[in-house]
């Protein structure tokens, strides 16, 4: 992802090393009565302004293992925070409950949208608290965030550009690709089986139509969850590729 958001002078998207000084802290609001705590990471040590990352989770939602992703790419160059898009509420502890809080959401793209939406409102409310340079935003997804991470951007959110791994590419309002204003970067794996062809070539026409700034990358051999470190394959077709990983970073 090193060029996503080059047009904003970022200089790249890559997972570094943590750093003794690494900050997490919570950030509690709520959201059309739900409860929401999403969680800020960024390197303390580092003094510099940065730019603001909104991190949609995989359907897992908010747990240690995400936050640990999100530190690693946060490194010294972003702060990023991570987003609770299911509410305090929920917090899934296993594929079945995580497949029915995201499948609830997917019924609820409104309030889905509205949920990405807020998280990046109390992101951008952290500057001054925070190292923001309140310049550069953009957006993250992995998997089920891969689809809200596009979902704020379908919104007309003023962010930079968005970068999906593994993501899921459907829509309920393809009209609404009109709205993005930054980039779109989409990482998939070639081999993925929760990704139909159909679904891509639906995204391209939608990329298309609305004359978005986009590129789809499918990395040959690469399954689901391809980025996901602790992906072990324990949900068939979902499986870590530290090689595709370091590549879809990189790019």
């Amino acid at each position: 992802m090193k060029r996503l958001l080059a047009t904003c002078a970022i200089l790249g998207l890559g997972v570094g090393s943590t750093h003794a000084a690494m900050v997490t802290r919570t950030i509690d609001y709520g959201v059309d009565g739900a409860k929401m705590q999403s969680v800020l990471v960024y390197d303390d040590a580092v003094k510099t302004l940065r730019p603001g990352l909104v991190m949609a989770p995989d359907w897992m939602g908010m747990n240690p293992n995400q936050i640990a992703l999100a530190k690693q790419i946060a490194g010294r160059d972003y702060v990023i925070l991570v987003a609770d898009v299911y509410g305090t509420a929920v917090r899934p502890k296993t594929p079945d409950e995580a497949a029915k809080a995201s499948g609830n959401m997917y019924k609820q793209r409104n309030e889905l949208r509205a949920r990405i939406k807020a998280a990046l409102a109390q992101l951008v409310a952290q500057q001054g608290k925070a190292p923001l340079d309140g310049k550069h935003w953009g957006a993250i997804g992995f998997c089920f965030g891969g689809a809200v991470a596009l979902d704020l951007a379908r919104t007309g959110a003023d962010i930079a550009g968005v970068a999906t791994f593994h993501g899921n590419l459907s829509t309920d309002d393809p009209a609404m690709a009109k709205n993005i204003k930054g980039m779109v970067l989409a990482m998939n794996g070639a081999d993925d089986s929760f990704t139909p062809e159909s679904a891509i070539l639906g995204f391209e026409k939608e990329m298309r139509d609305a004359r978005v700034d986009w590129q789809f990358v499918n990395y040959g051999g690469a399954v689901h969850c391809f980025a996901i470190p602790t992906a072990d394959n324990s949900v068939k077709g979902c499986q870590y590729d530290a090689k595709v990983a370091h590549r879809a970073f990189a790019l």
